[in-house]
Parts: C-alpha cells; structure tokens; sequence
C-alpha cells in the first residue's frame, strides 16, 4: 500500500493503537529549555517517579539567556532563576545539561541539527512550537504542552492523533535575493496563518530540493506560522551529507545501516495527500509583513491591501492590526523608516545566515538610526562565525556580534524592542507585543533586514545587489 514520507514514518513509531483513540507514539528524542520544563519536572516529582530515558533527552538554555556578558550571572530575576532552576532539575534526573558556558548550548532547534541529534525518520518533540524545525530532514517533529512534556520525560511515549496530510509544491527558479525565508513568507501569505490547520505539511518540489539543509530548516520552522501541526522535507544526498561527520551522528557500520533506512523515507509516487497546493518560485519576490500575524505579507515592492478588500468578517481586525502598526491602505512598505534589525531566532541564526549577511555588509555601514542585533543560533554557529572573520566583518558595519540566544525573537530575556519603535526581523512572530510590549515587527529575510540595517528603511535588496554588481 502506498504511503506518504509522514505515514511511513509514524507507523513506524507507533506502539499501540485502537481505533477511536489516540496513538501511543514513540518519542525517539526530546529537546528541553528553560521555560516550558519547570513544571513537568515538579509533576514527576510528586508522582515519585523518574525519567525513563535520560539520554534521549536534549536540554539547553536559550529563552532567557542574555546575549551579552554570558560569564556573568543573569540580571534579570526570573530569569535567572528559571535557568538555574533547568540546571538543577536536570542533575537531579540525570539529564546533561548544555548551559551557559558549554560548547554546545545554543537555541534547542539549532544545536539539534548542528550536534546531528536530529536525524531522517526520527520523532522529535519539545515544548517549543517552532519544533517543526526538524522536520526539515524527513522527521516528524512538533511542540507540546507542558503535560505532554512530562508524559514524553515519564514514558518516552506520547499519546497522539495522527492529522491530516498536506502537499505543498515549490517548482522553478527563485529571483535574485529571493530565499527561503522569503518562500514560507510567500506561501503563509496565500494559504493565511490559519491555512495549514489540522494537517502535516510535506514540502516538495524542484525548489524544494535546491535548498541547503540551513533554507530547508527555515521552511520547516514556520509551518505552524501557517497553523500546521509540523514540517517536513524527504531526505536526499543534501541531508545525508550535513549529518554525516557531526558529533552525535551515527559512525561506521552504524552510518551505512542507518543510511540505507534513510534512503526509503520518501512519499510514494502514488501516495494520497488530503490536500495538494502548488506554487511558482518565480511569483516570489522579497517579501514583507505589515501586519500582526505572519500571514499578513506581502511583496516589498506591493502596497498593503485596502481594509475594503479584506473580507468583512475580518475588516475590524485587520483595521486593529493597522492601527496598531502605524500603517494605513494601500500604503507602500519601500522607504518606511525603522529603528531596529534583529538577525537571529532558530528560523535563521544558522552559520549560512551569518555568511549571507556578512557577505552583503562588506564595505558597508549600518545606518546610523538603526540599532542592529547580530545573534548566532548557538556557540557552535558563534566560533565558526569568529573563525570565518565573520565577526570582523559586522563590527567593521558597526555591529558586534552577539552571544547566542533566542533574544529579540521575543520578549523572555534584555533584548526587547522599546513601545511604538518599527523592528525588521528575522523571526519567525510579529504578534502585537511579541518583541516587547508595544512594539512593531516587520518580518523578513537576512538579506532584507541586511538592506535595512544599512538604508535604515525597508529595502528592496535586489535594487542593492544590481548596484553592487554594477560596481563590480
């Protein structure tokens, strides 16, 4: 029988199911943090009971960490405590504990993927919903509650009903300066941020398959933006070669067993999709939101939409939305000033990210009315980014590169955004307040938040890089 690369891999890991109930799934890996694992741990504790598999746990602190003075205690109280607090419960557990000041502490979706943790057909859960990250090499994987976080520590199981399954096709030749963030931007704006609900999203397709493991991770990493339960992408020789080599990977004879499974984790050319959306790489152009919700997006050429064009179920809202950002109809997102750039979050603080901006700000200078943050995804993606003389190249564009952190993606740690000020960014959220109370996101990809943070207003990078080429 046929089967899709999401039914392949959760048959796979289903260890009972009847009919009318949820699955028992399989949890192959759990990644915990600071913020969502406190209260799991005090439930084990009053149940008297213990974590089933310590090493199939992955704990790292990154919510609340600052992204500067990492030797020094935290500032802020709660902070502090609820790292202190991690650190605690897992010596108490037995679960190693990647903090501040170990090599491989970072952003949970980062180290996962660079450790080669993360691995094709796996299960992977946190109490994180940009956990769809992992998706991107074949896996299944998506957030969870605090309760379930407990369930997954106590049993390594976790009760689930299988969704529905979803298809999504990229095909063709992508624009100049046109990436992946700029892809799930484009796509969340067609589908709205409520499109992929209910279902698992595979992503396919020739435009698809050009993407690094770093823009396959990006993808992934927003489709709960579109409301879906999880992410993924089917393995190829692009993902056996990033994990191949790295710390946790499989070696040896363990490698060439582990590779041949991986090679039949592919949906079958007859496979049946609930749902089947195609789009053209070359509709893509650099995008932009506008608004307070991912969905809203748009072409950073286009002018925001007319309230009278919106639906009129939805026009107080989308009225609201405005008013909070300080936009009006049909006004164009080209020249509007901003006050802050954040490069970062587990959607892109990775190596090839850092690369891509730095390459663009050689022999260029940040805006002197825009504050830019510059934060590596983990300590890993930070000492690469020093030995490639990444860090010379920002500072030298009057940017210091920062220690790694969740930081300005949202409003857990000193890296806000102050009330009423305009920050491009390249999370993955622009919910009113996410970045700080009050404040405005604009969501983009690096090279656009890159041609921000020199023009000081958003920018249609491509007009830059022909100017760029012109000079060359």
């Amino acid at each position: 029988m046929s089967k899709t690369l999401f039914d392949k891999i959760w048959d796979a890991h289903v260890v009972t199911s009847n009919e009318g109930f949820p699955d028992v799934l399989y949890i192959d890996t759990q990644f915990i943090h600071e913020v969502t694992s406190p209260q799991a741990f005090d439930g084990l504790r009053k149940a008297g009971r213990k974590v089933l598999r310590p090493k199939q746990t992955v704990a790292t602190a990154d919510h609340n960490v600052p992204t500067w003075d990492q030797h020094l205690p935290i500032k802020e109280e709660l902070s502090r405590y609820q790292v202190d607090m991690l650190g605690k419960n897992c010596k108490e557990f037995g679960i190693e504990f990647y903090g501040l000041g170990h090599p491989y502490q970072g952003i949970v979706h980062i180290i996962g993927p660079e450790l080669g943790i993360t691995r094709p057909g796996g299960t992977y859960v946190c109490g994180d919903s940009h956990t769809s990250t992992h998706g991107a090499f074949g896996a299944i994987a998506f957030g969870i509650g605090t309760s379930q976080v407990e369930q997954v520590l106590a049993t390594q199981c976790l009760l689930q009903s299988r969704p529905k399954r979803m298809k999504i096709e990229v095909n063709g030749k992508l624009q100049f300066g046109v990436g992946a963030k700029d892809i799930i931007l484009y796509i969340i704006s067609q589908i709205t941020a409520a499109g992929g609900t209910g279902y698992a999203v595979e992503y396919a397709g020739d435009t698809i398959r050009s993407l690094s493991m770093e823009g396959r991770m990006t993808i992934c990493n927003m489709s709960i933006e579109m409301g879906a339960r999880c992410g993924l992408i089917a393995p190829d020789e692009t993902t056996f070669n990033y994990v191949k080599g790295r710390e946790f990977a499989p070696k040896g004879e363990e490698w060439d067993k582990a590779l041949a499974y991986w090679k039949t984790l592919y949906s079958d050319e007859d496979a049946q999709f609930d749902k089947v959306l195609s789009f053209k790489a070359e509709d893509i152009e650099p995008m932009i939101t506008y608004g307070t919700n991912p969905g809203m997006g748009i072409g950073v050429t286009q002018h925001v939409p007319s309230t009278k064009d919106i639906d009129a179920t939805e026009q107080l809202s989308y009225a609201n939305s405005l008013k909070y950002m300080g936009l009006h109809d049909d006004q164009s997102m080209l020249g509007k000033e901003i006050d802050y750039v954040f490069i970062g979050s587990c959607t892109n603080a990775r190596i090839e990210d850092l690369r891509q901006v730095a390459g663009f700000l050689k022999g260029r200078k940040k805006a002197d009315n825009v504050t830019v943050w510059v934060v590596p995804g983990s300590k890993q993606v930070e000492q690469q980014a020093i030995a490639e003389g990444l860090d010379k190249v920002f500072e030298a564009a009057g940017i210091p590169l920062r220690e790694p952190g969740c930081s300005a993606c949202l409003a857990m740690n000193e890296d806000k955004i102050p009330a009423g000020k305009y920050c491009v960014s390249t999370s993955n959220r622009n919910f009113e307040g996410r970045q700080g109370p009050n404040s405005r996101t604009f969501l983009a990809s690096p090279l656009t938040a890159a041609a921000a943070a020199v023009t000081g207003k958003i920018t249609d990078i491509r007009e830059l890089l022909k100017e760029e080429e012109l000079v060359s």
